[in-house]
């Protein structure tokens, strides 16, 4: 088995991974539903846009629960004063999320335009709500959240609700919005026909310019106006959980020191432009696939963009910066990360075969004809 400096760094990279599984495959579930209100005009064509996602939603949902799941049992430090200090942002995503399959499931139960359009409203909340409010958290994490540690590891959050709506962190949530709603349009190009596949096609190419310009203007406010961290001493790489035992400074460069330590790292955003560039251009060129390819590199990208600009933090303290936590010194005994990653490798290729397998069985255009067909058989 490896070592235990080994371990915490697998674990960092599988967290991404989970991560990036998540937002690839929920991420064109909430980007479909945050489009569905605006490029399906009539009733069928909503209908068709629901069905595209219907057998597979909550499949999908898998990769948050693992991801979830692997963040409790790999950095359970981070879970703690996670759900602890950010609850009401926590609640305000489980709340939405609530709107996706009761509005699934009662939706077209009643043949009544006011009743419809009341669900639909939901999904698109269900849709663009948590991503917007996970690229707010994403933005929160390079601003520092207010909380620190006391002696017996216990954590104190000192911040609010509303205190999470910085500027830039709400930049950060464009980012995500627009990212994956233009995954959710490439799915839709791919999955439908006529009007909806034009309108879908038109907010494809909207959606990649809004991200590629928002990603640009985050990296640049980043940059320029943000103090990044850095790890000074004290940290043992090897060592067990001891979150204040280092020393951590403030310093401009912070956040872009690993760019500059590990100049390969720079492929990370290059990769996110690149992808929006491609989901463009494949809106452009009417091509689905295309456009489904490049939206998935720029999830990729801007995902291990932050994370390797972050590493090795995971959840900075910014009115305690010593407090912050870690890859290394938040993290799970050796034992539970070595069990975990026996786990891992045998459940994760599980979870992608069965995903694939769902997704070539249940392939193909959906139509006003197959909702015709089957008035009462779909959503």
């Amino acid at each position: 088995m490896f070592d235990y400096e080994t371990l915490k760094l697998i674990w960092w990279v599988l967290i991404g991974v989970l991560l990036i599984g998540f937002a690839l495959t929920d991420g064109f579930d909430m980007g479909a539903m945050a489009l569905m209100p605006f490029v399906g005009k009539t009733d069928n064509e909503r209908r068709v846009a629901i069905n595209t996602i219907a057998p597979h939603w909550d499949g999908n949902q898998v990769w948050f629960i693992t991801a979830g799941g692997a963040l409790f049992a790999a950095w359970p430090v981070v879970y703690a004063v996670a759900f602890s200090g950010l609850y009401w942002a926590m609640l305000a995503v489980l709340f939405a999320l609530f709107c996706r399959p009761v509005g699934f499931d009662y939706r077209s139960k009643l043949e009544n335009q006011q009743w419809r359009t009341a669900w639909d409203w939901a999904l698109f909340v269900g849709g663009a709500a948590p991503a917007l409010l996970f690229g707010v958290a994403f933005g929160n994490l390079f601003l520092g959240l207010p909380f620190r540690l006391d002696a017996l590891m216990r954590s104190t959050y000192e911040g609010s609700f509303f205190g999470l709506l910085h500027p830039f962190a709400l930049l950060a949530g464009v980012v995500s919005l627009s990212m994956l709603s233009a995954h959710g349009g490439a799915w839709l190009m791919m999955r439908t026909d006529a009007a909806l596949h034009a309108r879908a096609r038109v907010a494809t190419r909207l959606c990649s310019v809004v991200f590629m310009l928002a990603f640009a203007a985050a990296g640049l406010w980043l940059v320029l106006a943000i103090p990044g961290m850095s790890v000074a001493d004290g940290i043992d790489l090897g060592g067990s959980i001891n979150p204040l035992g280092k020393q951590v400074n403030a310093t401009n460069a912070g956040w872009m020191a690993n760019y500059a330590h590990y100049p390969l790292t720079i492929g990370a955003p290059l990769l996110g432009f690149i992808g929006g560039f491609i989901a463009l251009l494949g809106a452009q060129t009417n091509s689905g696939v295309v456009a489904f390819v490049g939206s998935s590199l720029a999830i990729i990208g801007t995902i291990c963009t932050a994370g390797f600009a972050l590493f090795p933090f995971v959840f900075p303290s910014s009115i305690d910066p010593a407090s912050s936590l870690t890859v290394w010194d938040a993290v799970s005994s050796q034992k539970t990360l070595g069990i975990m990653f026996v786990v891992a490798c045998i459940f994760v290729p599980l979870i992608l075969a069965y995903t694939l397998w769902c997704y070539t069985r249940m392939w193909g255009r959906l139509t006003d004809k197959t909702i015709e067909a089957n008035p009462h058989g779909l959503y």
